[in-house]
């Protein structure tokens, strides 16, 4: 009994990790549009695994203003998004 729940428990932490790891994955994307006014950016990007999202030109929030600084329309991207308080919001820009 001990043996099984040792397993259940290292399984259950190895499951935990794999969903930290694809939270951070990066994806691909080109920047459409900069909207500085409303912090949001338009991104043209490839499938969002963690997200189960199909490839497609969607309107992301910011999670920090500086991040609208980094970008132009046209410049392609490496970013993280994720959901932040029930909004799909760009983490990370690289």
């Amino acid at each position: 009994m001990k043996n099984l729940l040792l397993a259940l428990f290292a399984s259950l932490t190895l499951a935990g990790g794999a969903g930290a790891a694809t939270a951070e994955e990066y994806t691909s994307g080109e920047v459409t549009k900069v909207d500085t006014a409303q912090k949001k950016l338009t991104i043209k990007h490839e499938e969002l695994k963690n997200l189960e999202m199909p490839a497609m030109t969607m309107v992301f929030v910011v999670a920090e203003d500086a991040m609208l600084e980094k970008v132009k329309v046209g410049q392609k991207i490496e970013f993280v998004a994720d959901r932040v308080n029930g909004r799909i919001t760009v983490t990370d820009i690289k």
